[in-house]
C-alpha cells in the first residue's frame, strides 16, 4: 500500500544571487512510487534534485526523507539508503568496469561479493574485466545503473537514467527498475524523452522556471489541462460529406479529410458524442482509432519547450 511518505518537500527555494532555481516547490513521493519529474532545460530539475539529496543547502525551506531532515544528524544513517545516478556518470576510466563497482562498493560500505552479480543484472558481464575507458557511452550508462543498486536501496534518484541507452538497453533498465520497484524501492526520476515514461511512472511533476506548473497522474494531468482527442477514422469516400455536416452540429469538433482518412478533434467531453455518431452509419467507418494527448502534448500545452531526447 502506497501511503507513507519517503519525500517530503515543503516550501523548497534555492537561491543563486538574483536568480532563482527553485521557487517555493512542495511535493511528497509515498513508498513504492515511481515519481516523474519533467520540465524544459534549466527548469530547475538538476537542483531540485541537489536540494533533495542534500548535495546543495536550500534558500529556504526544507526536505526530509525517510521523515529525516537532510540536514540534521539522523541523515548519515538514511543516506546509505540512497541510490544515486547524475546525469553525467563520472568515474575511473583505468579502472575496469568490476574494479569500479568494487570501489563504489568500498564507498557505500556494502559486500563486493555482490559487484559481480549487478554487473551481469546490467547485461555488463562481458565487459566486466575491461577498462572503463573502452566503453560506450551507454555501458557507461549500465555502470552507473550497477552502482545505484549497490546495497539494495530503498530510494532511488535517476537524473536521464537512459541517456545513451539503445532501445533494447532502455527496455532492460525499466524491466529491472520494475523489479526494483515491486521490492518497495521509491524512485524519482527525469527525463527528456517523455514517451519513454508516460507509461512508466505513477505521477509526474511538471517544472517551469522553477515553479511546478502541474502534477499528478497522467490521466489527472490531462482533466487538468483539457486538451483534444483525436479521432482518425476511414470512411467510405461518399459518405464523408454527410457525417461531416452531422459532426458540425457538435460544438468544438473539427474535421479535416486526406483522401479516405478523417481526421477528428474534439473535447474529452464530446468524445462519446462523437463516436455514437460514428457507429451510427452502419458501414461507413472501415476503421478507427483513438489518439488522448500524450505526455509531450500536455507538457507543451503548459508552455513547455519542444523535447527530444538530445
Amino acid at each position: 500500500m502506497k501511503s507513507m511518505r519517503v519525500i517530503e518537500v515543503s516550501s523548497l527555494t534555492r537561491r543563486y544571487g538574483e536568480i532563482t532555481a527553485v521557487d517555493d516547490i512542495s511535493l511528497s513521493v509515498a513508498q513504492g512510487e515511481m515519481f516523474g519529474l519533467i520540465g524544459p532545460n534549466g527548469a530547475g530539475k538538476s537542483t531540485l534534485f541537489k536540494l533533495m539529496l542534500g548535495l546543495i543547502a536550500p534558500s529556504s525551506g526544507e526536505v526530509r526523507l525517510h521523515g529525516v531532515l537532510i540536514d540534521g544528524p539522523e541523515f548519515r544513517t538514511v543516506r546509505r539508503r540512497i541510490g544515486y545516478l547524475p546525469e553525467s556518470f563520472v568515474t575511473y576510466d583505468n579502472l575496469t568496469g568490476l574494479e569500479v563497482l568494487r570501489l563504489f562498493a568500498d564507498f557505500k560500505q556494502v559486500p563486493r561479493s555482490s559487484c559481480a552479480a549487478l554487473l551481469a543484472r546490467v547485461g555488463l558481464q562481458e565487459a566486466a574485466g575491461r577498462r572503463v575507458s573502452a566503453y560506450s557511452k551507454g555501458m557507461r550508462q549500465r555502470l552507473g545503473f550497477a552502482q545505484v543498486l549497490l546495497g539494495k536501496p530503498d530510494l532511488i534518484f535517476l537524473d536521464e537514467p537512459t541517456n545513451g541507452l539503445d532501445p533494447q538497453g532502455i527496455h532492460d533498465f525499466y524491466e529491472i527498475l520494475r523489479q526494483v520497484q515491486a521490492d518497495g524501492a521509491t524512485v524519482i526520476l527525469t527525463s527528456h524523452i517523455l514517451a519513454e515514461i508516460q507509461e512508466r511512472v505513477d505521477r509526474l511533476l511538471i517544472l517551469q522556471n522553477g515553479r511546478i506548473a502541474a502534477q499528478g497522474t497522467l490521466a489527472q494531468l490531462r482533466t487538468q489541462r483539457i486538451m483534444p482527442s483525436v479521432i482518425e477514422v476511414t470512411l467510405l469516400p461518399e459518405r464523408q460529406a454527410r457525417v461531416q455536416n452531422e459532426l458540425a452540429h457538435i460544438a468544438g469538433v473539427q474535421m479535416t479529410v486526406s483522401g479516405s482518412l478523417a481526421r477528428i478533434s474534439c473535447s474529452p467531453a464530446e468524445k462519446v458524442a462523437v463516436l455514437e455518431l460514428l457507429f451510427a452509419h452502419n458501414g461507413t467507418v472501415q476503421q478507427i482509432a483513438i489518439h488522448e494527448p500524450s505526455l509531450e502534448d500536455l507538457f507543451l500545452g503548459y508552455g513547455g519547450q519542444h523535447v527530444d531526447g538530445n
